[in-house]
Order: structure tokens, then sequence, then C-alpha cells
């Protein structure tokens, strides 16, 4: 496990497909861990493999306290409704925009051993399993939002600053 660099837009690797994983390994695990942490490490809600510079068909989501949720190969096979909100991306620093998602979605794949697994997110884990598809797909939601702007500054940690 480790924590890798995330690549940064314009990287031509972001505008790729990535591809279909076969081989369900320990390569495929270490992959999964590597997302995971650095996901966390940046505090980030979901990282697709394209984004640590790896065109496998790959991403890892926690978001609404959904715990961590791996997919390799997935695919969404039910939307439903709509939202329209603030979206941002750990591969696009410093900007967000406003993305119209579905609301609700199922999305279909495999786990890390290859077994097929199925969820349903609403809200923002929907909004999450759609943005990190749309890397495996080479689409950033600078593509897709009606508007893009700078992203508010953090809050201050520990109570510094304001």
């Amino acid at each position: 496990m480790a924590i890798r660099m995330i690549v940064q837009h314009p990287d031509p690797v972001l505008r790729e497909r990535a591809k279909e994983v076969t081989k369900f390994n320990a390569n495929l695990h270490k992959l999964l861990d590597d997302l995971a942490d650095t996901m966390y490490d940046a505090r980030g809600v979901g990282l697709a493999a394209p984004q640590i510079g790896i065109l496998k068909r790959a991403f890892v989501v926690d978001a609404d306290g959904s715990g961590l949720i791996e997919l390799v190969n997935p695919e969404i096979v039910l939307k439903e409704g709509e939202q329209f909100g603030p979206e941002g991306c750990l591969s696009i620093p410093g900007l967000q925009g406003d993305v119209r998602r579905a609301r609700r979605v199922v999305i279909r794949g495999q786990d890390r051993y290859g077994n097929p697994v199925e969820y349903e997110g609403v809200d923002l884990l929907a909004r999450a399993f759609q943005h990190e598809l749309d890397h495996l797909n080479g689409v950033l939601f600078i593509d897709i939002a009606e508007s893009v702007y700078e992203r508010p500054p953090e809050p201050a940690e520990d109570g510094e600053g304001e």
C-alpha cells in the first residue's frame, strides 16, 4: 500500500479510455489499496485508476458514510432522477463546477476477486459513481459542467486562520 502521485489536468492520460481488467491478482489488489490510500490522503470521496496514471477500469469511492467501495469494470445499469450541484476533482485542484447528474444510480461491476457486485447510490454516492466512471472513459467534470469556477478556499484546520 502506498500513496501515489495524482495525475493533474491537462495530462493526456486523463483523456484516454481505460482498459478492462482481466487479471484479478495481487497487482490489482495493490492498485485498489493504493487508490484507497491516495484518496484518503488527499481527502477525496473517489479516485479512479487513470488519476494515478494506470489505464485500468477500476476505482474506489467512500462517500456519504458508505465506507470504502471498490469497483472493477463498472457499468451503470440504472439512472433515475436528477441532481444539479457543485463537483470538484483531485486531478483539477482549485476548480469546481456545477454538474447535472442522475440522482440515483445502480452500478454493477466486480470486486477485487472478480466476483460480481452491485451497488445503489443516491445523491453524493450517485454523483461519485458517475464522476469516477467518467474518468474511466476519459471524461472530466469540466467537460460536462454548466459552469466552472474557482473552488472556495478550505477552512483552516485546528482553528488557525479565518
